[in-house]
């Protein structure tokens, strides 16, 4: 029963990167498939808006269920987000005080906490 949860868990990990990547490569037709207008402003912000409050869910998860270490390594992989997100600042047209001052200093605040929490 454990083996079949974890593949499970593997697998759904993969398909979800696997959408992610998706919403880069071909946008138009990931946000159609999601089941939205490929233009709704609001139904972008809102599918941001739940990962947002869900990334934070799941690092407080991992602290409560996993202690120190793993919050460290769970907020280390967490900085790909920030990261990514002043790329996109960057490459579709905003100011780079947001994209460093924002997104670039929450990375740095993720990896320094990280850092920490797994090497102590």
């Amino acid at each position: 029963m454990q083996i079949t949860a974890l593949v499970i868990a593997a697998l759904a990990a993969v398909a979800i990167i696997g959408l992610g990547l998706r919403f880069l490569l071909q946008p138009r037709q990931a946000t159609l498939a999601f089941g939205i207008p490929a233009d709704s402003v609001r139904g972008l912000t809102a599918i941001k808006g739940v990962r947002d409050i869900t990334s934070g869910v799941l690092v407080l998860v991992v602290w409560a269920a996993a202690g120190t270490g793993p919050l460290g390594w769970a907020l280390l992989a967490a900085a790909i987000t920030p990261i990514a997100d002043a790329v996109i600042v960057l490459t579709n047209g905003g100011k780079l005080s947001a994209a460093l001052g924002i997104h670039g200093v929450t990375a740095v605040l993720l990896i320094a906490a990280g850092l920490v929490l797994v090497l102590v």
